[in-house]
């Protein structure tokens, strides 16, 4: 019997638990095999609602919040702050992690995923009601803390196992292309959050936008998080997931067991991916705010050139994945780490060349964020042993989201008025060192223990 199903400290009979309707379910399904191209799509759609979550909060940050809940101060000063509060999602997931992981040990992998989206999707849905500060005051601005501190606690909540499960059942020389597969919900669900916006903004004029246009994203949301929670449910009850769990290998194990264990491999896991990540808001959230603030560019027509951005990040990220089985995880992530600090010399450049040039910001950068983020997962899972990957993988990806991608846009923006240009790409190039630093204190271990 696994350490997953029969732990000694969870609740046999008064507490409500999902785990023993989870197993019902595997051996109903005992005889039906999951093929990886199934649970690449599960995964897929999961990602991809939560980013779209993330997404339609992001570009509202920009676009909306500042002078729906700041109007008492000059745009600029509004972006920053609603930029405050776009970080402290990353500052909860951590700790949502935290706390699910706990969840997941006494009541049950679904259990946790119900209550995680949730949550998720409540918090997202109930943004589309909140008033302004002309209609309440601090009120407003504190409900919107509120509910974004429920989005990064909830997303610290659904990591599932799924991505584990996909690259477990991947053939041996294919891993590097379904480890990539889950991080194709990060282009989808910003084009579907892209595409949303840019509608209502091309489509309604500036007092209707804001007066309800932006909402209709965040409705969306909650069904989109409906369809993600079935099709994981689907994933955790299958035949192979069971295995895996009754092998420790999707098991949660305690927190502090964890950091105990694998705390030096919590911390390459942490920084391995900051190259990529510090790149994520860069292009998407950060470049919308600058074209905002200091250009005339049209913004439903800059949002369609970031939708074209995703687009060759998609590219990408399925690319990384083919390079990634011909020269290994680690001699992808170290090149595309190269190349992103490159690219952090041109962008201010580029930053600075007009409405052109902030096209091209993007649409490199998408692409050099595709090829490196396409194995930042994979990269992160590798640390660990099959006791502690779940959990591991589930701790250090988000400490990573924290690190390198929770401040971006504050930072950026900070940065880049405060001092010009130039210290974005210092930024950027920062998270490319840590990344080239992580790789290679990773490889020194190894050569250590060999």
């Amino acid at each position: 019997m696994s350490s997953y199903s029969a732990s000694a400290d969870q609740p046999r009979s008064l507490s409500p638990t999902s785990a023993s309707i989870e197993r019902d379910a595997r051996r109903i399904n005992a005889e039906t095999t999951t093929d990886p191209g199934n649970i690449a799509l599960g995964v897929i759609i999961g990602r991809s609602s939560e980013f779209f979550d993330f997404f339609v909060y992001g570009i509202a940050s920009v676009l909306v919040f500042p002078q729906f809940f700041f109007p008492f101060t000059d745009r600029l000063t509004g972006t920053l702050l609603s930029f405050a509060v776009f970080s402290l999602a990353f500052i909860a997931r951590p700790v949502g992690t935290v706390v699910f992981t706990a969840l997941d040990r006494a009541y049950g992998r679904g259990t946790k995923l119900i209550i995680a989206l949730l949550i998720l999707g409540g918090s997202t849905a109930s943004m589309a009601f909140l008033p302004g500060y002309k209609d309440v005051g601090n009120l407003s601005i504190a409900l919107l803390i509120i509910f974004r501190l429920g989005q990064g606690f909830a997303l610290g909540g659904t990591w599932d196992g799924l991505a584990s499960l996909l690259a477990l059942n991947a053939p041996q020389n294919r891993r590097g292309w379904y480890a990539m597969m889950p991080q194709l919900g990060a282009p989808i669900g910003f084009i579907f959050a892209a595409g949303l916006f840019a509608y209502f903004h091309a489509s309604l004029n500036q007092a209707d936008f804001l007066e309800w246009g932006w909402r209709f994203p965040f409705f969306v949301a909650f069904a989109i998080n409906v369809v993600a929670l079935f099709a994981r449910l689907r994933l955790v009850a299958s035949s192979e997931f069971g295995a895996l769990l009754d092998r420790a290998e999707l098991a949660p194990v305690r927190t502090t067991d964890l950091v105990k264990n694998h705390g030096i491999d919590l911390l390459i896991g942490t920084f391995t991916p900051l190259a990529s990540f510090a790149m994520f808001h860069l292009v998407t959230i950060f470049s919308l705010s600058w074209v905002t603030l200091t250009t005339d560019h049209d913004i439903a027509g800059f949002l369609l050139v970031e939708l074209v951005g995703a687009l060759v990040g998609t590219g990408t990220i399925v690319l990384s994945g083919v390079i990634a089985d011909r020269i290994g995880r680690r001699g992808l992530l170290s090149v595309a780490a190269v190349l992103i600090a490159v690219f952090s010399i041109i962008a201010p450049v580029l930053l600075s060349y007009g409405s052109r040039g902030l096209d091209a910001f993007v649409i490199i950068g998408f692409a050099l964020l595709g090829l490196s983020f396409g194995q930042a997962a994979g990269a992160v899972a590798s640390r660990f042993g099959k006791v502690y990957r779940y959990s591991g993988s589930a701790l250090a990806s988000n400490m990573a989201w924290l690190i390198g991608a929770g401040f971006a846009p504050l930072v950026a923006l900070g940065l880049a008025t405060s001092f010009g240009v130039a210290y974005v790409g210092m930024y950027l190039l920062s998270g490319a060192v840590c990344t080239l630093g992580a790789i290679a204190f990773s490889r020194k271990l190894e050569t250590m223990d060999d």
